[in-house]
């Protein structure tokens, strides 16, 4: 069998060496609107007043939903394997994406 023969439904997905690397964020905002969700991937270092954005997901609403599912399973066997992950108080960010509008 040639790979022009695959198992129906079966996906060849191909990571290079970069995006292999990954990025770091320690921040996650999300945005919807009525025909999609918006995950935007920042750093935020400590001392430093300003943060970029690292990386933007956009999904539709299903695969939202389905993203959801599969991060809590994860964590689920993540934590019978490792113990439950911890989750500290953090202290709001003030963020700012560009000019503020006043009343």
């Amino acid at each position: 069998m040639n790979d022009n023969n695959q198992q129906q439904g079966q996906i060849n997905i191909e990571l290079d060496e970069k995006t292999a690397e990954g990025i770091y964020s320690n921040l996650a905002i999300i945005n919807h609107s009525a025909s999609e969700f918006v995950v935007d991937f920042v750093t935020i270092m400590p001392g430093v007043p300003k943060a970029k954005v690292k990386s933007r997901i956009v999904l539709t609403p299903q695969h939202a939903k389905r993203f959801l599912k599969a991060l809590g399973e994860n964590i689920h066997r993540y934590e019978q394997t490792n113990g439950e992950i911890k989750d500290v108080e953090q202290p709001p960010i003030p963020l700012n994406f560009g000019p503020a509008g006043q009343a």
